[in-house]
């Protein structure tokens, strides 16, 4: 949303109206929080001070490192429900506050963070620093703060009928020389949004465009903060694209708030934000594992189930969950929980025999929050008020997905428990996760919530938060709080607390294998520990190249899923079934052990990275190295937790170029060693990638030729010290989530603490053991 048509002139038909002066400032007494009266002129006579607006901007402390600043017009207005769920663990104590005056400013400090009013010269003036003084972090000047009708009114007596306008808040913070900016959610374009005008809007647009399933209404900057912008609501932003040198936040309605979080590390920024909108939740370690899946609209039974699975255990490739998707049920029925009894007539025998014959551990199934009108249950949703509704009581419908949908009311208690009484018929049956997708089509106009009083317009973003709220808390109901696991599409600002997000519909190129890589590092900036894509891409059909090479990519995400849509994943349907050791099926069986092999690491760092609200795996470079300017830019590789870097390839050939921060970094493969900073150029076959380890890491695997997920992570691994320094250490977790021990590098370089493993156990110094691997790197 532009306000302006360049520097100098005002959009047409916008007029905008500034907060030109601080007329006054109201202390609170309890010393954490500031009120600035600021009209929209400077005020240098008493009859300055008639006819015209005045803006009221309250600047808070909430808690230490953590500023927040409310923009109202008219305080009057209602500010309806539905807001985000903040504090969900508590909200911290506020220790360190403080307001302190100077002739020329108001200072209110927030911890390590403060904002600095200017109170002389009738200048519009708002300094956000360090508190020590070593950084200014960014600032509301001149013209940046403001709010603006459209359309433009004759005069202020027009106002009084505001049905004839919009009316839109705005705030424009700086941008300075250099200073990048990053997430606002999954999105799919350039990893720096500088330059981009970005609406906040939930869509199911793909993978390739400004759509984004996951709007997230916060950014990180580069330069040591984050802003998150507290409202569900449609959210507007100009990044570096109204005005270069500002990133503009509006809104439609009389008021905005937004958080600034001081780091100054992006790693703390993130920690403060998880306190906000809550750390994501754990997950168990059989969903690391590889997922199978039916496809979409692929033609399946008992039969072609059992003969994938079949197969994939024949080449020495164990599927941990195999996922039904929407045809589990009957075509115009979605979605009623009924199995489709021609395909499946014995649904909870089917998922009995899968698991009995060991071809699979755990069962998924699809959903979706809509329900046909051609199921017979459409019409006891309705008579019971269980769908949305339109302002006339008819219920909504459309034909858009499926045929005279309705959409469930989550707003409703009651339909939340008919809803959850339906999965549990699921979970009856043996279904152990569920997949929820869509949620992104949420209607806005002309409709009226079970809940009368919730906005229609925030009731759009913030649906995906009620929608996976309810299926993860009755999986958490079912099988324990620790134990539940979604494979969600949509999301906003806390979803995050119902792990794990998938990318959604990409197509099967090496351009979308990039986009989805740019799409899960955002997400991963908002605070989203997992995350997961359509191994091979979903749309069409991915030649045997793309789909090895996307394996590789797959299998180092933090979950791992092989999905199409009108064609089958498994690896033999994509090349004729080359047995060749570069075939497409010995090629994921390889990828699929060497992340069973990594199972230690990986689950000690899921629980680090949920403690502390990172991102797992696709976890950005600059969350690990925020010094080194060129990780704020790198957008063709990413790090697994701490110590791994990964950098996919996208070339047939096997080319690929990637950047080594500075340090000595050893290729898992080879135990060759690069040091840093540089870039680095190498071509690999199908089973290996740039896969480097970060000096100082002590890395636990599983013992040689391990398969399996799940098992003991203490029992006959091998711990690989990396370069390590005296002090090194690593805590290892157990299988169920628990703390097993800590190993550390004793002053000697030798591991100590070690009485906690158990079996035939070794360790490897500056690199792993490779007796046995037959990978190949060719370096250049």
């Amino acid at each position: 949303m532009k306000f302006r048509d360049g520097m100098w002139q005002v959009a047409a038909g916008m007029r905008p109206e500034y907060a030109e002066d601080v007329y006054s400032i109201t202390q609170h007494p309890a010393g954490n929080a500031l009120s600035l009266l600021c009209p929209t002129k400077k005020i240098l006579a008493r009859a300055d001070s008639l006819n015209l607006p005045t803006l009221t901007i309250d600047i808070r402390a909430p808690f230490d490192g953590v500023i927040s600043v409310e923009t109202t017009h008219w305080l009057g207005a209602l500010n309806p429900a539905p807001h985000f769920d903040l504090y969900p663990a508590g909200k911290p104590e506020t220790s360190d506050t403080e307001i302190t005056q100077t002739d020329s400013a108001v200072t209110l400090k927030s911890g390590s963070i403060s904002a600095t009013v200017k109170t002389s010269d009738h200048d519009f003036d708002i300094r956000f620093h360090a508190t020590d003084g070593s950084k200014e972090l960014t600032s509301l000047l001149n013209r940046s703060v403001g709010f603006a009708y459209s359309p433009a009114p004759g005069n202020q007596m027009e106002t009084g009928d505001l049905s004839k306008f919009q009316h839109y808040i705005f705030t424009q913070t700086t941008l300075s020389v250099g200073e990048s900016v990053h997430g606002l959610g999954e999105r799919f374009g350039a990893f720096n949004k500088v330059g981009q005008a970005i609406t906040l809007w939930n869509a199911d647009g793909g993978t390739s465009s400004e759509q984004a399933y996951k709007n997230i209404p916060f950014w990180m900057s580069s330069r040591g903060y984050g802003i998150f912008i507290d409202t569900p609501d449609k959210i507007e932003l100009e990044v570096g694209s109204e005005r270069c040198c500002r990133v503009q936040t509006s809104i439609e309605g009389q008021r905005l708030k937004w958080y600034i979080i001081h780091g100054p590390t992006p790693k703390e920024v993130l920690q403060k934000y998880s306190i906000l909108t809550g750390k994501p939740g754990k997950l168990p370690s059989w969903s690391h594992g590889l997922w199978l899946s039916t496809s979409f609209t692929t033609n399946y039974d008992e039969k072609t189930v059992n003969s994938f699975l079949e197969g994939m255990k024949a080449r020495d490739i164990p599927v941990e969950v195999f996922h039904f998707d929407c045809f589990w049920m009957r075509a115009f029925h979605w979605c009623d929980f009924v199995f489709d009894s021609e395909m499946f007539p014995d649904p909870k025998g089917q998922i009995e025999r899968l698991k009995a014959s060991g071809l699979v551990k755990k069962v998924c199934v699809w959903i979706n929050p809509y329900l046909a009108q051609s199921s017979p249950v459409f019409k006891l949703a309705a008579s019971k008020g269980y769908l949305l509704k339109r302002t006339n009581g008819d219920i909504f419908q459309w034909d858009l997905w499926q045929t005279g949908m309705g959409i469930i009311d989550f707003t409703n208690p009651e339909a939340c428990e008919w809803f959850v009484g339906c999965l549990q018929g699921l979970f009856d049956k043996g279904v152990d996760a569920i997949k929820t997708d869509f949620g992104e089509r949420i209607p806005t106009i002309d409709v009226q919530w079970f809940d009368s009083s919730l906005s229609p317009r925030k009731m759009h973003n913030y649906y995906a938060f009620l929608y996976n709220k309810i299926v993860y808390e009755a999986l958490q109901d079912r099988f324990g709080e620790n134990e539940a696991v979604l494979f969600a599409r949509t999301a906003t600002a806390g979803t995050q607390r119902f792990p794990l997000q998938w990318g959604g519909d990409c197509e099967s190129t090496p351009e979308a294998m990039a986009e989805s890589l740019r799409g899960g590092l955002s997400l991963g900036l908002c605070g989203y520990s997992f995350w997961s894509v359509d191994i091979g891409g979903f749309e069409g059909y991915p030649p045997p190249w793309i789909y090895k090479r996307w394996v590789a990519f797959g299998l180092l995400c933090s979950h791992s899923r092989l999905h199409g849509s009108n064609s089958f994943r498994v690896p033999w349907t994509v090349d004729n079934d080359d047995k060749s050791d570069q075939g497409c099926s010995k090629i994921l069986a390889k990828w699929t052990a060497l992340k069973a092999r990594l199972m230690p690491y990986i689950f000690s760092q899921a629980q680090k990275a949920v403690e502390n609200g990172l991102p797992l795996s696709l976890r950005a470079m600059c969350l690990e190295f925020p010094e080194d300017p060129t990780s704020w830019y790198l957008d063709r590789q990413f790090m697994f937790g701490d110590s791994l870097l990964v950098a996919p390839i996208f070339e047939e050939s096997g080319e690929v170029e990637f950047y080594l921060p500075k340090g000595r970094w050893t290729n898992f493969f080879t135990n060759k060693t690069k040091d840093g900073p540089g870039w680095f150029k190498e071509k690999h076959k199908f089973d290996t990638l740039p896969l480097y380890v970060r000096e100082n890491t002590i890395l636990v695997l599983g013992k040689w030729h391990e398969t399996r997920i799940v098992y003991d992570y203490s029992k006959g691994v091998e711990v690989c010290l990396y370069h390590t320094n005296p002090g090194a250490t690593t805590t290892l977790f157990g299988s169920e989530g628990e703390a097993i021990g800590v190993l550390k590098v004793g002053a000697d370089g030798h591991l100590a603490d070690q009485e906690f493993l158990d079996g035939a156990w070794h360790v490897t110094k500056n690199g792993r053991s490779t007796i046995k691997t037959t990978a190949q790197a060719i370096e250049g």
